[in-house]
């Protein structure tokens, strides 16, 4: 599905076209923006979900605008990337997780409630009984000289574990990068690693300020079909309600806060919990293939045309909810409006200006799927891209937009790991705005879209302007900053719920300033003498693309 920088020689009739003030002319439009939003987050569109009719809906929409609009299409002529998932529905009927601990306790925890669980093993039934194990954080990292295992052998078990990464102390203030966020922390690192320790599942306990988001997020995700790509995974994976865990671990004669305590030395141990947990798991599995929907502006200079700068946004959201019956005339639609059709219909603005008003290296606009489900689609696209890594200087990603009225400052978390800060910091002059002041990242935002496929692959790459989740009042609204701010903090109770719906009211100023600013700093990167790369000492500077 690779296009190659020789598969577009006979579309480039704007050679040398592209300059600075040729790129300052591409101004994104309010009117299709909001026109975009509005659809991708109707009903009609279902929520957008993976596997379901809403999915195909936003596909076939992307495609068509992007063909309108004249993006070029990939090497086969489509706009369309393949993605091959594994979809899994949990079967409430016949489906059960008991705990078996102490002198006899039993715990059978309200599923949604005190547990949520599932199984990443592609298995239909999943039958099974194993002692619980508690590895504190999960981690191994060797340049942190950390490791929560010390050799034990995991094989069989559940893991028992914490969310977020060991905390800063006195003595190591700045161990696993302080107060801030680390891969480590993120639930698929952990899920992943009891992967490759051949463990029989994973628990992760959960607490609002260790995940930074409340339960009902993973409730409301366990609660859907949930994807895999095709890969072997855990017999059960879940997250445990902390009164759950709390419950549970006091019924074996440990104390909770005890083994918290434990987990943020670096001598920890794992702990036997003598327990043991009864797993009946009954689900549907089927193959799904969705789509990352791509289009090229080809570059205009002969050398430079055969890099490329990627801007990305993905069009998924949770779906609708398909267990629910016909005559329940609730809201079962999470139409996603700012998580995300904000990102994939700025995407779509940017895109028909800069078809207008190419740039020197190659831009490519990609709307990945599946991000909800783990940053399937960017991942996919990674190994499979539509542009050689190499010659890939950045990845620039917007998901979340701001709907909250212009801003005096952009957020560009993350792009303090690379030259990108810099160049942003010269657009964002030029444009009259300042970058907003760098804070530790408490939530692991940076490891939580899909830039971090780019990043992980050695490609520069953040998401910008991520305004909507910060509510720590950096961001200076040039109205009623106080009633702007308040805007976006109380989002953060409408993030994945049915509550994400798009408002016509919306002052879309500052999601177009947004997008301006993101397409600006793309044609900087774009139109510069070399490519961005990380700065030295960088984790993601390592890695080679």
């Amino acid at each position: 599905m690779r296009l190659t920088p020789f598969a577009l020689a006979a579309g480039l009739t704007l050679a040398g076209f592209a300059s600075h003030a040729n790129a300052q002319q591409a101004t994104v439009r309010e009117a299709p923006l909001r026109a975009h939003l509005s659809f991708l987050a109707d009903d009609l569109l279902e929520g957008r979900g993976t596997g379901q009719r809403g999915g195909d809906l936003a596909v076939r929409y992307l495609e068509t605008q992007a063909a309108l609009m004249g993006l070029k299409p990939l090497a086969d002529g489509s706009y369309r990337q393949p993605v091959r998932f594994q979809g899994t529905k949990l079967l409430a009927s016949g489906s059960s997780v008991t705990f078996h601990a102490g002198s006899g306790t039993r715990l059978t925890p309200i599923p949604g409630q005190g547990i949520v669980y599932g199984t990443g093993s592609g298995q239909a039934s999943v039958s099974f009984e194993a002692p619980l194990l508690f590895v504190g954080y999960g981690v191994k990292a060797e340049e942190e000289n950390w490791d929560d295992y010390k050799g034990v052998d995991v094989k069989g078990k559940i893991l028992v574990m914490m969310v977020n990464d060991p905390q800063p102390t006195a003595e190591e203030p700045n161990r696993f990068a302080g107060k801030a966020y680390t891969y480590y922390g993120r639930w698929l690192y952990k899920f992943e690693e009891a992967v490759r320790r051949g463990a029989a599942g994973v628990l992760l306990i959960h607490t609002t300020p260790s995940a930074s988001y409340p339960w009902s997020v993973p409730a409301n995700g366990f609660s859907h079909e949930r994807f895999h790509l095709n890969r072997g995974g855990n017999g059960i994976e879940g997250w445990l309600h902390e009164d759950t865990a709390r419950d549970l671990v006091g019924a074996s004669g440990f104390d909770l806060d005890e083994l918290r305590r434990r987990a943020e030395r670096r001598d920890f141990q794992p702990v036997d919990l003598k327990a043991s947990a009864k797993v009946e798991l009954r689900s549907v599995i089927r193959q799904v293939e969705q789509f990352n929907v791509a289009g090229i502006v080809p570059g205009t200079d002969p050398k430079l045309k055969e890099q490329a700068v990627v801007y990305s946004a993905h069009w998924d959201h949770l779906g609708i909810d398909e267990g629910v019956k016909r005559e329940d005339k609730t809201d079962h639609t999470y139409n996603g409006a700012i998580d995300n059709a904000s990102g994939a219909a700025a995407l779509l603005a940017m895109a028909a200006e800069a078809v207008k008003h190419p740039a020197k290296r190659t831009q490519v606009f990609l709307w990945p799927a599946a991000e909800e489900q783990g940053l399937l689609g960017s991942a996919a696209y990674v190994a499979n891209p539509a542009w050689p890594l190499d010659k890939t200087s950045a990845d620039l990603n917007l998901d979340s937009m701001n709907f909250a009225g212009r801003t005096k400052d952009i957020g560009v978390a993350g792009a303090e790991r690379s030259t990108l800060y810099e160049t942003a910091g010269q657009v964002a002059k030029k444009m009259g705005l300042k970058l907003a002041p760098l804070i530790p990242d408490l939530s692991g935002a940076y490891f939580r879209a899909d830039h971090f496929n780019f990043a992980k692959a050695g490609i520069p790459a953040f998401n910008v302007g991520s305004a909507v989740f910060s509510g720590d009042g950096h961001f200076e609204f040039e109205k009623n900053q106080q009633a702007s701010s308040d805007k976006l903090v109380a989002f953060k109770k409408d993030y994945h719920q049915v509550t994400d719906e798009y408002r016509a009211d919306w002052d879309l100023s500052g999601m177009v300033q947004q997008a301006q600013f993101t397409l600006n700093l793309g044609y900087a990167v774009a139109n510069a003498p070399g490519m961005a790369s990380f700065k030295k000492g960088d984790a993601f500077a390592k890695v080679k693309r």
